[in-house]
């Protein structure tokens, strides 16, 4: 890769997504900024067609494919949301999907990325590279690796999200303190910061991670690519990305604040009050940003911060494990 990408290159995606992707809400709840001293906004990508944020980037990626390379196909590998992003994206521009799934990944992710049409492998995602199925399928029939997090296509595509916040601040008269999002591979995190830094230069932007799989946090620490200890062990099904993207990392080092990390505990804690209060259905992985504003862990008082919700593809048991944690 010879240039990292640009602001104008997230400008270019937004352009592509016009009419495709939903311009989700951002939310503020009065009793949870009296609760935190200050402004929280939730930018809802739970309410994204297919659940998540992830049709921007698999869209916009296949919308820069040539003709000769769409009639081929794509195959990717996802725990869910990007294997439903890129199942849908397919279908809306009428070509082939092959999606590489965890066999653990919920029910629910599978049942929807084969409602979009896409053929699914399963492998174990401790003992079989998702990366080493996914080319094999590519060498065979020569279709489009499309990867989940480590391309400018993809990650400008997600950064989409990023041009939305600040600009719905904007109308509300807001100029952001900090904006935290999610983070697994880096793409969500490092393409909302090129958007958010390209209108609001002073804002500062954080990825929020699991704790056990903070490897970008660690990596932002030490300047150098750390890995994980382990591949699975969290609810965050979403976020288990072994270690930062080739792409994503300079991009974080240049663009992102210190990361942050919470707990388990503290995320059911997050799914539960954005029902609450928000009304709105968040995943594990989803909630990360939002557990570390309320946790403090990204301050909130007297500042004004916005967190993305960037999924809500949950199970119920995983979803009434989280709603149990407040007795009626």
């Amino acid at each position: 890769m010879s240039s990292l990408p640009t602001f104008a290159d997230v400008q270019a995606a937004a352009r592509r997504l016009e009419g495709i992707t939903l311009r989700t809400p951002l939310l503020e709840n009065a009793r949870v900024n009296a609760m935190l001293g200050g402004r929280l906004f939730i930018k809802a990508e739970c309410l994204q067609r297919t659940g998540s944020f992830k049709l921007r980037g698999a869209y916009n990626f296949l919308s820069l494919m040539s003709q000769a390379d769409r009639k081929k196909g794509v195959v990717g590998w996802s725990s869910g949301n990007h294997a439903q992003g890129l199942a849908e994206a397919a279908r809306l521009m009428g070509m082939k999907a092959t999606i590489v799934m965890p066999a653990d990944a919920p029910a629910l992710k599978l049942a929807n990325t084969r409602a979009s049409g896409a053929e699914i492998v399963l492998h174990d995602r401790v003992k079989e590279s998702r990366e080493e199925i996914g080319t094999a399928i590519a060498r065979k029939t020569g279709a489009t690796i499309v990867p989940p997090y480590d391309h400018p296509w993809i990650l400008t595509g997600q950064g989409t999200a990023g041009l939305e916040i600040v600009e719905q601040a904007k109308a509300l008269g807001v100029t952001l303190d900090a904006v935290a999002a999610p983070c697994s591979g880096g793409g969500l995190s490092t393409g909302i910061a090129l958007a958010v830094k390209g209108l609001s230069p002073a804002t500062s932007v954080h990825a929020g991670e699991p704790a056990g799989f903070d490897d970008l946090a660690r990596s932002l620490k030490s300047g150098k690519k750390e890995k994980n200890d382990k591949l699975s062990g969290s609810i965050c099904d979403a976020l288990l990305a072994p270690t930062p993207g080739d792409i994503t990392f300079p991009l974080a080092q240049k663009l992102l604040g210190p990361g942050l990390v919470v707990t388990d505990d503290e995320v059911l804690d997050a799914m539960e009050l954005a029902f609450r209060e928000f009304k709105l259905v968040v995943e594990p992985g989803g909630a990360v940003a939002l557990a570390a504003a309320l946790t403090g862990k990204l301050p909130v008082k007297g500042r004004t911060v916005a967190v993305v919700c960037s999924g809500g593809n949950v199970d119920h048991a995983t979803f009434s494990r989280a709603l149990s944690r407040r007795s009626a």
